[in-house]
């Protein structure tokens, strides 16, 4: 059996997560660890920011982990790490394939393969229609489609509806691998509640980054119409706060909470035990915070954009995606029918482990790695 040395950076972080993290570190977190697992040698790039003082892990389940330096201002620290992570992987020939994440990295796959390396890409959503990036940056992510169209060896997407895009734009083949559902059954305890001063089943509950695309301020302005006891838990921001976060976080209801960074098996707590989960994305990819909601059978209200339908499908609540009239309605009706949000619950965890199983994903991955040459 062949062994594999592999190079893994880009749209994550760090392994474990840390401060920021989001999708792409969780991916990252479930993925490689399970890589390693079968005896493949693994290394992380994981990134530090200044004034950073988080412990650095020369390990994580069978990951080696190097550490590089990178700036604050969003979007280029992604690309000064990566950059760093390309050199380090040509001249100390840390791997022979790489796995980089997001298109946005496909300008190294050039660097890499010109060095022989061997180039695996995996694209996310459509990043070129986030809210969250100026012009230059959307422009950017538009030139990337066609590197990632051409220099890796492969492209993996987590999401059919990008994966067809590219297909029909680039008239090429694609893998389609998504991500898992499979959560670890958390901890009996709920220390997390009580510290947040909350309480079991009486809050909707939100995880994630602050960011336009996330669609928060439309959660914000819908639950403010709501007359209900509950309350509303975002969890998350930025390490790098922009005025679009410090805008939601001016909110004046004292029933929305922001407790910023919760991790690990307090997420897992904070959602298995949550009145519902509201993802109110604008866009998304495969979202894993979706899978992983679904996974311990948590009620879910979510857009109604396709990506999220295709992992839902009637098990979730749906509104219209950008109209907070439409989601204060869904949050309204979920208030008043406990029961069939439970039941559609239910049915999802059922549908979802059957779909998207860590195991077979991580199976994909590797045949994808070897044979990307």
């Amino acid at each position: 059996m062949e062994k594999l040395r592999i190079a893994a950076f880009g749209g994550f972080r760090s392994i474990p997560p840390k401060a920021g993290a989001a999708g792409s570190d969780k991916f990252a977190l479930e993925l490689y660890p399970r890589i390693a697992a079968k005896g493949h040698q693994l290394i992380a790039y994981s990134r530090v920011y200044p004034n950073d003082t988080d412990v650095q892990h020369p390990s994580y389940e069978g990951v080696q982990i190097k550490y590089f330096t990178t700036v604050k201002k969003a979007g280029f620290d992604t690309l000064v790490h990566s950059a760093k992570a390309t050199f380090d992987v040509i001249f100390k020939n840390t791997a022979d394939v790489v796995h980089l994440h997001s298109g946005a990295n496909a300008i190294w796959a050039m660097l890499l393969r010109m060095a022989g390396k061997r180039v695996v890409i995996s694209q996310f959503a459509m990043d070129w229609k986030r809210d969250k990036w100026p012009w230059y940056g959307k422009l950017f992510y538009i030139g990337s489609n066609y590197l990632t169209a051409y220099c890796p060896n492969a492209v993996a997407f987590d999401n059919v509806f990008t994966k067809e895009y590219f297909e029909k734009k680039f008239k090429r083949n694609y893998q389609f691998i998504p991500y898992g559902s499979e959560v670890k059954p958390p901890p009996l305890n709920i220390d997390i509640l009580t510290k947040l001063g909350i309480t079991k089943g009486e809050y909707f509950l939100f995880v994630g980054r602050f960011i336009p695309d996330k669609g928060l301020h439309l959660l914000v302005a819908a639950f403010s119409k709501l007359s209900t006891n509950k309350k509303l838990v975002l969890i998350g921001g930025s390490p790098n706060p922009s005025e679009y976060e410090s805008t939601i976080k001016k909110t004046t209801n004292e029933s929305i909470i922001f407790p910023g960074y919760v991790y690990g098996d307090d997420t897992n707590i904070l959602m298995q035990h949550a009145y519902a989960y509201v993802q109110p994305s604008l866009i998304e990819g495969l979202s894993p915070v979706i899978l992983t909601v679904m996974g311990l059978g948590t009620p879910l209200i979510c857009s109604d954009i396709i990506e999220n339908k295709f992992i839902c499908g009637d098990n979730a609540v749906t509104f219209i995606s950008g109209d907070d009239d439409s989601l204060a309605r869904q949050l309204h009706y979920a208030l008043g029918h406990q029961e069939d949000i439970q039941q559609k619950a239910i049915a999802g965890m059922v549908d979802i482990s059957n779909r998207f199983n860590w195991d077979k994903i991580t199976d994909q991955y590797i045949e994808l790695l070897k044979k990307s040459k």
